[in-house]
């Protein structure tokens, strides 16, 4: 299985899909830094759909997209549910990741592990993966399979019931799998304090894999709980991608899922609000296992629920400013400055709540973290005072915009897109017409996205979050910079092996 943390590298670039792979959250009332803004127009005035997607909903509430592909006979089907680690009661942290584990131990007419052993006999492969704002499952196979998968995805909706024995060995699992990719990976445990950081009062600040002492106590209450409440058809989208009609598989579901009963419990996500901070605030960590330094700042700006016209633009700054080797950072500081082997942006615009803009650098060697700093600010300083040109404007727009028509060529691209956006407040409009609302930005919106919300100078409801990641070795950071900031500094665990032999039972593919 596979639990989201924010990414230190430039995102896979299906930018909107791709990044309206606008991944994560909605409904509640949004911190209130920004207003909830939408980009309406007519279709005629945003170009051609992208993958023509057909849509239904059943009368039980189950959304359903359909995304025809007949280069092959395959399907991948995928069932995302609108709830994720950001949706945890307090002290349950790592609920939302633990039911997804429990998922594959057993539901109706199907023993622990049946599900997965099915699928891959059918010559197929599933997998499933956790975020503060979803929990998705799919399943990618040949199509005369489709009822089969369908069948049994229906069968845990509502009716899964591992054996108690399997829910206590699925707690060890959850927690080696913690140890592995957190507790003993400087890399986890950095993204880990700075997300913390970033988002103080706000349960993005919780990991989605949970704090370990909380993680310990869950329990088969706590997991059964949390799935009467959120697990159900109305609590979620069905999307088929692949050689299939729209009309066979509304005529599958209604046969397969319409039976299936509506969960009434199901709350308005409500979330904590962050209060104003005012000092900025570091996080420096070493550690012996790092061998190159990593220098990172992650703004909270809006989402693209929160402000899409925002969110655009700030798409159009990520790809300016971040996108590869011809991106304003790489070519100012790693070409011209030669003062990183590497740099870029990313820029998460699928969050309920705020999302993260990160920059990003590694130190060229003998070159100080503080001088990546400065130069990162200057880069940002020139982007608030001078703008973009128009040359790079429609440069970033093309390259975008191409992307997105080659993801139809994907099976699970397009079902990935259109999934990260339904869960997260979006409508199969935002995926289709993205290219033609992109066309739509224009180089004074970008400019004064970048001044609210990135200008070096300004001042912040949430300010930024800078990390430095350092090996053990490295003295030479000039750490009275610092003195006026708050600074979270992490010592290299006593014991980095981990407690017991057991080890993480679980899937590695990433869709």
């Amino acid at each position: 299985m596979i639990y989201g943390l924010f990414p230190a590298r430039k995102p896979s670039k299906f930018i909107f899909m791709i990044r309206l792979f606008i991944l994560i959250v909605f409904m509640i009332t949004p911190l209130q830094a920004y207003a909830q803004t939408e980009v309406k127009a007519d279709s005629s005035t945003q170009g051609e759909k992208v993958f023509n997607a057909e849509t239904f909903k059943l009368d039980n509430g189950l959304e359903i997209v359909v995304i025809p592909n007949h280069r092959t006979p395959v399907v991948t089907h995928m069932v995302w549910y609108k709830v994720g680690g950001a949706d945890e009661m307090q002290g349950k942290s790592g609920i939302a990741h633990f039911m997804e584990h429990l998922m594959f131990k057993g539901s109706d007419g199907l023993a622990s592990g049946e599900f997965s052993k099915t699928v891959k006999k059918l010559g197929g492969n599933d997998n499933a993966f956790t975020g503060q704002d979803y929990t998705a499952y799919f399943q990618s196979i040949a199509v005369e399979h489709l009822e089969k998968v369908m069948t049994m995805e229906a069968g845990r909706m509502r009716g899964m019931n591992p054996p108690l024995q399997e829910v206590e060995s699925e707690r060890k699992v959850i927690l080696e799998e913690r140890r592995q990719r957190t507790d003993n990976d400087p890399r986890g445990r950095f993204g880990e304090q700075m997300n913390a950081a970033l988002y103080v009062n706000h349960p993005y600040g919780t990991p989605v894999i949970g704090w370990f002492h909380e993680m310990e106590q869950l329990s088969w209450d706590d997991a059964k709980t949390f799935y009467d409440k959120w697990y159900g058809p109305n609590n979620a989208v069905l999307i088929v991608s692949g050689d299939v009609t729209g009309a066979q598989v509304h005529e599958l579901a209604k046969k397969i899922y319409g039976p299936l009963a509506r969960v009434d419990s199901i709350p308005v996500r409500s979330r904590t609000i962050s209060p104003p901070l005012y000092a900025q605030t570091k996080v420096l960590q070493r550690h012996p296992a790092i061998r190159q330094a990593v220098i990172q700042r992650n703004y909270r700006v809006p989402s693209y629920r929160q402000n899409a016209k925002d969110s655009l633009a700030l798409q159009v700054i990520e790809e300016i400013m971040g996108g590869g080797a011809t991106s304003r950072f790489y070519k100012s500081l790693v070409i011209e400055q030669k003062l990183a082997t590497g740099a870029g942006m990313s820029y998460r615009a699928d969050s309920w709540d705020d999302t993260t803009l990160s920059v990003h650098a590694t130190p060229a060697p003998g070159k100080h973290p503080e001088e990546i700093e400065r130069a990162i600010e200057q880069e940002l300083r020139k982007l608030v005072s001078e703008g973009i040109t128009a040359e790079e404007l429609q440069d970033s727009k093309t390259r975008m915009q191409a992307a997105a028509i080659y993801a139809r060529d994907s099976l699970s691209g397009p079902a990935m897109a259109f999934g990260h956006a339904l869960a997260t407040g979006s409508s199969v409009d935002d995926v289709e017409y993205w290219p033609g609302r992109i066309e739509e930005v224009t180089a004074e919106q970008a400019q004064d996205v970048a001044r609210r919300f990135l200008d070096p100078d300004g001042k912040y409801d949430h300010p930024p979050v800078t990390g430095y990641l350092l090996p053990s070795a490295e003295k030479e950071v000039a750490l009275e910079n610092m003195v006026q900031d708050e600074v979270v500094e992490i010592e290299p665990a006593a014991n980095d092996n981990t407690e017991d032999g057991q080890s993480a039972n679980t899937k590695e593919a990433t869709p």
